[in-house]
């Protein structure tokens, strides 16, 4: 199966193209790096030629407002570039919560309006919905300092490895369409602050890291569960405190 993998470069998406390809499949890792921007539409056509399954875990270049017209415009591109070549599979990256935040998050309206330009194409799909990753813990840190003290809220979130991330997504990839919402996430539900505690400690960070009620994630307000999936979610099997001992971690 000839698998399309955009954003095939990346955190996620090399370590998709890696579990396709180990599992007996054409993975093709597309990014501008390779000569395809779904931006431009640069590429485009010649990659999905042939191609099976499309994968987009490509991400805007800004956090902000500015990803409207970035998801807009690279997934109208995608959509229609596959049509023409007969994909037969859609499936998209977005993010656990995402209507819940998207009314205070530019970002999150922005992937909201790719899940929504998603469900009325043509073209048969599924959105994976994961939750936040391991890998993220300190630049999550790092957006809640405030002289120099981590404030988060008291919400619980589920992170995962960016490798089960990979795993979740490549096993939706080769499935039937779900025609809506797959939920993968990591083992456990933790507080936030407990989980960014224990990733400074491990990296002999001492900055202090309060629960605070009145922070926010990103500047959105949290409900308890807002990071959380449902009950029918996927689960991974890594634990934060397992993959923390590991090399590739401590790097």
């Amino acid at each position: 199966m000839k698998i399309v993998v955009i954003g095939g470069t990346g955190l996620i998406g090399s370590k998709l193209v890696a579990q396709l390809t180990g599992d007996g499949h054409d993975a093709v890792a597309a990014a501008p790096s390779t000569g395809v921007n779904t931006y431009t539409g640069e590429g485009l056509e010649e990659v999905l030629t042939g191609a099976d399954v499309v994968v987009d875990v490509s991400n805007s270049p800004t956090l902000d407002d500015a990803a409207k017209e970035f998801f807009q415009v690279a997934t109208t591109n995608l959509l229609a570039a596959e049509s023409a070549a007969g994909v037969s599979h859609h499936v998209a990256l977005s993010v656990v919560g995402t209507a819940e935040m998207a009314p205070q998050s530019g970002y999150f309206q922005a992937k909201l309006a790719q899940e929504e330009l998603i469900a009325a194409g043509r073209v048969p799909y599924t959105i994976v919905h994961a939750t936040q990753f391991f890998e993220f813990a300190d630049t999550l840190a790092d957006s809640a300092t405030v002289d120099g003290v981590v404030r988060m809220p008291p919400a619980y979130f589920q992170p995962m490895a960016a490798r089960d991330v990979a795993r979740g997504v490549a096993a939706v990839a080769v499935d039937a369409p779900a025609g809506g919402i797959v939920e993968i996430g990591g083992p456990e539900a933790v507080l936030l602050p407990d989980l960014l505690r224990t990733a400074l400690t491990a990296r002999g960070d001492g900055r202090p890291v309060v629960a605070d009620p009145d922070a926010t994630y990103w500047g959105v307000d949290l409900d308890e569960r807002t990071l959380c999936p449902g009950a029918g979610a996927r689960l991974s099997a890594t634990r934060f405190e397992d993959w923390l001992r590991e090399p590739a971690a401590a790097r």
